[in-house]
């Protein structure tokens, strides 16, 4: 049975991925001049900011799944919740310009300038997306989190404790 925090790692993949594929595609397309890949690139945003949504609203289900389990800190979730709360905002900004773009630039090559703000908004939002998931990781898996010691370390500490 799906849980809200198993639910919640299956929907935060799309945004965090999906947002790095539409800037590489966007990102190719700027470069080849491919005006009806551009167009998909727009609609790749869109797609990202729309996926974010779910993402986003199931983290409170998470939370209550997880919340009162050992070596779960509020302080931990709570960091995490704000950093995804600003990647939200990126995402729906960046899939507002991109719905805008579609719908101005339809019937005609979608204006250089527009899509260079396009694809700088999204890399904004990778780079909250990133940093979200980074810090939800951070929750449940110490060994990510800054000053974690490295794993030979902790190793070789733990075999001359054993040694007294």
């Amino acid at each position: 049975m799906v849980n809200g925090a198993h639910l919640h790692l299956l929907l935060t993949h799309l945004p965090v991925v999906g947002s790095i594929f539409a800037a590489l595609l966007l990102a190719w397309m700027l470069a080849r001049g491919q005006a009806a890949g551009r167009r998909v690139a727009l609609a790749g945003l869109l797609v990202v900011a729309l996926a974010s949504l779910p993402a986003y609203f199931s983290g409170e289900p998470a939370e209550d799944a997880i919340e009162h389990q050992p070596g779960v800190e509020e302080r931990r979730i709570e960091t995490h919740e704000d950093a995804a709360k600003l990647a939200l905002a990126g995402a729906l900004v960046t899939g507002v310009v991109a719905l805008a773009g579609l719908v101005l630039f339809r019937r005609r090559e979608p204006a250089m300038g527009f899509l260079v703000l396009a694809l700088g908004l999204n890399l904004a939002s990778v780079g909250l997306f990133t940093r979200a998931a980074n810090l939800g990781g951070e929750i449940r898996h110490p060994e990510i989190r800054a000053g974690a010691p490295a794993p030979a370390a902790a190793q070789g500490a733990e075999a001359e404790g054993d040694h007294d």
